[in-house]
């Protein structure tokens, strides 16, 4: 029997999600979790009704020093990051003339400063443990361009960026990078987007949900648990030879 004075010794793979209390970010904490992984949910607010099982930590993923501070403390504590689902991120709907450049900086602050914060402070662990996967969550956008959505599909297109020259950069070390490229997701975030839209246009929010469906070839949305199961199948050693890709989960959206 170990004594009180030996250190604990974590067998749970760690896996850390951005941006990890509401919709996509949230799924795919649970999805993690119900696979026995121990899951830390980085955000700027907890979910009540999330699983106790998942640990969440404060965290600004804008600010890239509380990014690096935050996730030391995970690595200092666990000894381990096998995984990081790097989500968090905001939508901001405008042409260039209507973006500011406050506006701007705030898209690129969180949804491409903070993925950078993220992947360099779990890079030296996993160098270490030779072995890691980096999950970047881009969006169709990060492949086409859609109307009124300037900084925001820039941004989209910086992570699939990023997954492709991590996972040259970091191949050597058996660490691998991939974006993910989710289509119209019904969360909390397509949610406010519609009703920002129609509060601006008027339109009839029931129509334009249905008008949403309709564009999608398997006429539906998708749902943020079927983005955390793939998520989950990316991370796995059934994927062990996928790396530097962009990951469509579209309903058939960008093949039209």
């Amino acid at each position: 029997m170990p004594n009180s004075l030996t250190p604990l010794k974590f067998d749970k793979p760690v896996c850390i999600v951005t941006g990890g209390s509401y919709g996509i970010g949230d799924a795919v904490c649970e999805k993690f979790s119900s696979q026995n992984y121990r899951v830390i949910n980085l955000d700027i607010q907890a979910n009540p009704a999330q699983s106790k099982a998942i640990e969440w930590r404060k965290c600004d993923m804008s600010i890239s020093t509380e990014v690096k501070i935050c996730i030391q403390t995970i690595i200092e504590q666990y000894a381990r990051v096998d995984c990081l689902v790097s989500n968090a991120g905001i939508h901001f709907s405008a042409t260039i003339e209507d973006t500011s450049e406050e506006d701007f900086d705030r898209v690129f602050d969180l949804n491409v400063k903070g993925a950078i914060a993220a992947t360099k402070a779990v890079l030296p662990q996993m160098k270490s443990q030779n072995n890691g996967v980096i999950l970047y969550m881009a969006s169709d956008q990060a492949l086409i361009a859609k109307h009124n959505s300037f900084a925001y599909n820039m941004s989209k297109a910086a992570l699939a960026s990023m997954a492709k020259t991590t996972a040259l950069d970091y191949a050597k070390y058996q660490i691998r990078a991939n974006a993910i490229c989710p289509g119209t997701i019904e969360t909390p975030l397509y949610h406010k987007a519609i009703n920002n839209y129609v509060a601006k246009s008027g339109a009839d929010c029931n129509q334009v949900h249905a008008e949403e469906a309709a564009l999608q070839p398997l006429g539906r949305l998708g749902q943020a648990s079927e983005v955390a199961a793939f998520s989950y199948f990316l991370a796995s050693e059934e994927a062990k030879f996928i790396t530097g890709s962009l990951q469509v989960i579209d309903g058939g959206y960008t093949t039209q």
